[in-house]
């Protein structure tokens, strides 16, 4: 006879034998696997958080399986020099996020908030479940992180300073496991499928009793895997859920899963009734499926946060007191230390320019689509990218300063703020299942009153009829075939709430630069000054450029020929030879030095005007713009059509912003704005109860990206921008968008149909199967007739009447 060794009471592990390790928890004394969960035991009882045992779901880690912290180590997070990477400070507090481990059920996080709570230094305290980070706020002065550290450790849990990587690590060993569960439930559903369906009396296979005997084994045997691992996260969910007595579809899944499992096993046994092995492991294989494709939507947006650091270079010149430079990693680089910044490298950090002058490309951040000229004293951001002369930079911000860091911490809360369109979903379908389980209860209890031996097949019926397959499917499918057709208009969605939302927009904001312009510059016009033409001025302005690699150089295109002795002068142009005669390129005062020419009129236009001049005076006037997309005006009336109010926010500062506001119709613009402006505006705009569609493409749009209730970015855009939003327009077509809007309507008419189609199957297969008229085996086949009802509409979106996808763009052709 065996002994089974009792489980720890803190995280479940076998007591071994003689174990010695006890504490009083809840009044009663508990017997613990060792010294780390005894000792966490008694920490949560003498912090009066005991409590945490009646709630939790899941047994808790063993602290010794964490990693090991040793005290000098967690010292090393005290000195100011480690702590500034990821420690901010305002005021008297400190603000850190930290990635923990050892969590395992919502009860964690309610112990971790109240333990640290507790702490008189403490500030506040918040744990996001979802990706384990915890925010903490904190008097530092009064408390040094080390001891923070080590509360959380005392409780059970690890810390560390929260890294992005690491973090998305721990989602994608999340989805490692969802697609394992995902695996397992549709290879085994099939082959569990084939053994049930061979016994149905339908196909009169002529089988001897045995080997129909040994078929319903196979079936037990196969789906048991299905049960037990692939369905433990909906019986979880639905443990939880009942815990804190909230309804979801869990509760209902695992009744159904359950009971036809349950009945599959009486069938298994006694030879009396049906298998409903096949009907688990189908429902098994669709719900996983579109839990998994959630779970890869929270990676991508994990690890696009995580890749606003690919901003950053890996290194970095330092220079030595002595002027020498060295190379380092960006880790090595200290507040204060001086920087070599050559042409075409990634500024590592907010700095102040000590020498040396050039213009700096800040359109990764700002939206500013010219590059913005640089001296002496004039500071510099993290990321952008110096574009002409070297600099010599004193850093005066680095890791969670920077402003790069801000744009990060602005995304994490507009995420957090994200509204969600299924609460309402949600709260509609917590009480159709409380009055279907209330119904299923009472139905089942009044027929074993009359009839036993029929009671639990007739609650079986009910459950299979009125599980909320077709229910749970109507809006998904017809999403699915709605984006589906966008897909190949170019319109990729990447949230399932895109097209519902679409029909509740009244604002839309638009950045300026690559979304309604094509965020490059382009030659628009050329005024010739003296004798030479139009394409004379064009080849010598081009033979300039060709050694530069300043985008506005672009804009001129290739010559066959290079100046020569071409040298740059950053904010203000060119100067080189071509022929013998000497030219120069840019500023009209800069020109015109060469020559001594009084500074012509510059033409009252918009745009960015450079002057060419030799030595004999000015040439011709260069104008070049941003050039508005062809598809703007349309998108702009369809928005106008539907009364929507519309603005333009966008970090360019130029008058480019007016025009292009005025050219289109815009109700208001405004330019000059960083991220956490637009994200102020769009917050008003949400308190004024307006629902806000925001389309961007830079890294300046991230935040309104992820805070507006609809967002699209452009196929061009960082891909940080594209994961944070809830749709790409992949085709950077702005007429793909117009489509939308029509489809978004036709969506909702279908998935009205759809629910009214759902609620109507389930309002008339209840009664008939209370009354024990419909089998289990007809309900089953009824939920399966209404579910491909609900798909057979939603595929009728498929068809976009009008569309075309081949349409190529069109142009605007270059005035004289």
């Amino acid at each position: 006879m065996t002994i089974t060794p009792l489980p720890c009471y803190h995280c479940a592990l076998p007591v071994p034998s003689g174990s010695r390790f006890t504490a009083t928890v809840l009044g009663q004394t508990r017997e613990f696997c060792c010294p780390g969960c005894q000792a966490v035991a008694e920490a949560i009882v003498a912090g009066g958080l005991e409590s945490y045992y009646q709630h939790r779901s899941e047994a808790s880690a063993n602290p010794e399986a964490l990693p090991v912290q040793l005290v000098d180590e967690l010292a090393l997070y005290d000195r100011a020099d480690v702590q500034q990477p990821f420690v901010r400070h305002q005021g008297e507090l400190a603000e850190t996020t930290l990635l923990m481990e050892g969590i395992s059920c919502a009860a964690c996080g309610w112990l971790i908030e109240k333990h640290l709570r507790t702490l008189p230094a403490v500030a506040e305290a918040r744990l996001n479940l979802s990706n384990h980070r915890l925010h903490v706020s904190w008097a530092d002065a009064q408390l040094p992180l080390s001891q923070i550290l080590g509360e959380l450790r005392h409780i059970g849990y690890a810390a560390h300073p929260y890294q992005a990587d690491r973090a998305s690590e721990q989602l994608a060993s999340e989805n490692r496991l969802a697609l394992r569960q995902l695996g397992v439930a549709g290879l085994l559903w099939f082959q569990a499928m084939m053994a049930t369906m061979a016994t149905w009396p339908e196909f009169n296979i002529d089988l001897s009793p045995e080997l129909h005997a040994i078929l319903r084994w196979v079936a037990m045997f196969l789906t048991t895997p299905i049960v037990f691992y692939s369905c433990a996260p909906f019986f979880k969910g639905a443990m939880r859920d009942l815990r804190t007595r909230h309804l979801t579809m869990d509760v209902s899944v695992s009744l159904a899963i359950g009971s036809a499992y349950v009945a599959g096993i009486w069938t298994s046994i006694t030879g009396n009734g049906e298998l409903y092995f096949d009907a688990v492991g189908m429902f098994a294989l669709f719900l996983l499926a579109g839990r998994y494709l959630e779970k890869r939507a929270r990676e991508r947006t994990a690890a696009a946060t995580a890749q606003l650091v690919n901003l950053l270079p890996a290194s970095c010149l330092r220079l030595s007191p002595d002027g020498q430079s060295e190379r380092i990693l960006l880790s090595e680089l200290r507040i204060g230390d001086q920087v070599l910044v050559h042409p075409g490298a990634i500024l590592p950090a907010d700095g102040k320019i000590l020498d040396g002058q050039s213009s700096v490309d800040e359109s990764v951040l700002t939206g500013e689509y010219l590059p913005q000229p640089r001296t002496l004293g004039d500071t510099v951001t993290a990321g952008t990218l110096n574009v002409e002369g070297a600099l010599k930079v004193e850093v005066q911000a680095l890791g969670q300063d920077t402003r790069l860091s801000a744009i990060v911490r602005l995304l994490d809360r507009a995420q957090a703020e994200k509204p969600r369109l299924a609460e309402i979903a949600d709260r509609a379908a917590q009480w159709f299942l409380l009055l279907t389980l209330i119904a299923v209860a009472a139905i089942g209890l009044l027929w074993w009153q009359l009839d036993p031996s029929r009671a639990f097949w007739i609650v079986l019926a009910m459950l299979v009829a009125t599980c909320p397959c077709a229910l749970s499917l109507a809006t998904p499918t017809a999403l699915t075939a709605a984006t589906g057709t966008l897909h190949k208009l170019g319109l990729l969605l990447t949230r399932g709430h895109v097209l519902e939302g679409l029909n509740q927009i009244d604002t839309v904001i638009f950045d300026k630069t690559g979304t309604l312009t094509e965020g490059r510059l382009a030659l628009r016009s050329i005024r010739p000054l003296g004798a030479l033409n139009n394409e004379q001025c064009l080849s010598l302005a081009a033979a300039l450029e060709n050694r530069s690699e300043h985008p506005i150089a672009r804009a001129f295109g290739r010559a066959p020929v290079a100046a020569e002795e071409v040298h740059s002068s950053p904010g203000l142009g060119l100067e080189g030879l071509i022929g013998g005669q000497r030219l120069r390129i840019g500023q009209a005062g800069f020109v015109c030095e060469l020559s001594g020419a009084t500074v012509p009129a510059m033409p009252d236009e918009a745009g960015q005007w450079l002057l060419l001049g030799d030595s004999q005076g000015p040439l011709a006037w260069f104008v070049l713009d941003d050039r508005l997309r062809t598809d703007a005006p349309a998108l702009l009336a369809a928005c106008k059509a539907r009364g929507w109010r519309t603005l333009l926010l966008s970090g360019d500062s130029s008058p480019m912003v007016a025009s292009v506001a005025a050219e289109l119709g815009i109700d208001e613009a405004r330019g000059g704005l960083r991220p956490d402006d637009k994200l102020q505006v769009l917050q008003q705009l949400h308190r004024e109860g307006r629902k806000v569609l925001m389309l961007g493409d830079g890294v300046n749009d991230v935040p309104v990206l992820a805070a507006a209730d609809i967002s699209v970015a452009m196929g061009s855009a960082t891909d940080l921008a594209k994961t944070s939003a809830d749709a790409v327009l992949l085709s950077n077509r702005l007429d793909a968008l117009v489509q939308a809007f029509s489809l978004a309507r036709r969506t909702r008419r279908v998935i009205i149909e759809n629910l009214l189609w759902a609620g109507l199957y389930n309002g008339l297969m209840l009664p008939f199967a209370a009354l024990g008229w419909i089998t289990p085996v007809w309900a089953a086949v009824g939920m399966s007739i209404s579910s491909l009802t609900v798909v057979l509409n939603a595929l009728r979106l498929t068809r976009m009447p009008g569309a075309t996808t081949d349409t190529p763009p069109v142009t605007r052709p270059l005035p004289a």
